[in-house]
């Protein structure tokens, strides 16, 4: 059975940083995109970076130049560096995997072409 884990989240004041962790079992990420989204309170799930099997990079534009995406295939695992954390960035995140890093406007990709979602880890960001 297939699954995904997240895990690194937490509580930070603002301006701090964490670091996420994506762990699948039962599957091996190397010809896959995987993706981490979020979702807050009250709101749609937003796409938040996605790294492709060729290791391109994609980020919404709110998280930009604070996050970054990496992926260590020999461990079967993607990591979600964020930095410069804002209260805004509050949310569950999750991490998912599919053929391709969507096109267009991560920020408003909800992630249906995606599988394979976990549990999501949550992250508080707040003084």
């Amino acid at each position: 059975q297939v699954r995904f884990v997240e895990s690194g989240g937490g509580s930070v004041q603002p301006g701090g940083s964490l670091r996420l962790s994506c762990e699948p079992s039962g599957f091996t990420i190397n010809a896959y995109a995987i993706g981490w989204f979020r979702q807050a309170p009250g709101k749609e799930r937003e796409g938040v970076s996605c790294i492709s099997s060729d290791a391109d990079k994609y980020y919404a534009g709110s998280v930009r130049g604070r996050f970054t995406i990496s992926r260590n295939n020999a461990k079967n695992m993607v990591y979600l560096q964020m930095n410069m954390l804002k209260p805004e960035d509050t949310a569950v995140y999750y991490c998912a995997t599919a053929w391709n890093c969507p096109n267009g406007n991560l920020a408003t990709n909800a992630g249906d072409e995606f599988s394979y979602w976990g549990q999501g880890t949550q992250v508080t960001v707040s003084s």
